[in-house]
């Protein structure tokens, strides 16, 4: 059997979940295949069907109405879910209760109701590419890094990074070997060339400078008595967009 294809996942009040201006008849506008649950509905009956291949999340909708600490309660018990761990999140409410949303609530954008599909497209979209990853021969994607290695720039988050050309090179060289453990023998060598002189605190001292200009944006991992990696993106992040795969489900 084919995939089950990817979905989003709209939660809110049981009898507004079906409104016409409504978040899930919006995403159903865009072409996206819609799943919805109540605020107090079970998140994991969702992916313990017992299928061997269970269907992709790919971003939650809580609409939370008057109540945004409903909409936070829901969301944390969201991210318990495994599937739904590292899922784009996006909390909808009236402009009244704008004001009231905290950062630390967890959810990566808000919008605020009644909204247009246009709106909301862009938005979805923008946490989708935020939360992308992909390699091409010359560019790298990792989380909100991009990499240019025709050009030699790299952004975070669409802001200009200044790197020197080998803290440049260590982390081009990192990226395109995701998931790989390499030790500062071999870092030296890949990056600095065989011929360098210069002692493996070399590269400790580039991670370290690495590290304070993309702090925790930058997944990488000091493996005691190993050396360094970049970690693998979680599933979640991985494939294409959502929007406008064909028609929805409820």
């Amino acid at each position: 059997m084919p995939p089950k294809p990817p979905f989003i996942l709209v939660v809110g009040h049981g009898p507004q979940l079906e409104r016409e201006d409504g978040m899930a008849s919006l995403i159903r506008q865009l072409g996206a295949p819609v799943r919805t649950l109540d605020l107090w509905d079970d998140f994991g009956s969702l992916f313990r069907s017992g299928a061997d291949d269970p269907p992709e999340a790919r971003a939650v909708v809580i609409e939370a109405g008057d109540r945004p600490d409903l909409g936070i309660t829901a969301l944390r018990a969201a991210r318990k879910e495994p599937e739904l761990a590292h899922t784009p999140a996006i909390l909808a409410v009236p402009a009244r209760q704008v004001g009231g949303i905290e950062p630390s609530s967890g959810f990566d954008d808000f919008i605020v109701t009644p909204c247009v599909p246009a709106e909301l497209y862009a938005r979805i979209k923008a946490l989708e590419w935020k939360r992308s990853e992909f390699t091409t021969e010359e560019r790298l994607k990792v989380g909100g890094i991009v990499i240019d290695r025709a050009a030699h720039d790299v952004s975070l988050d669409g802001r200009k990074v200044v790197l020197t050309a080998k803290e440049f090179a260590l982390l081009a060289f990192l990226a395109a070997n995701r998931g790989r453990v390499f030790t500062r023998e071999v870092l030296l060598a890949k990056v600095w060339g065989a011929r360098y002189e210069g002692g493996p605190r070399t590269v400790d001292i580039h991670v370290r400078r690495l590290r304070a200009k993309f702090g925790d944006a930058l997944p990488l991992e000091t493996l005691r008595g190993s050396g360094y990696k970049l970690r693998v993106p979680p599933p979640a992040v991985e494939g294409g967009s959502v929007i406008g795969r064909g028609k929805s489900t409820a």
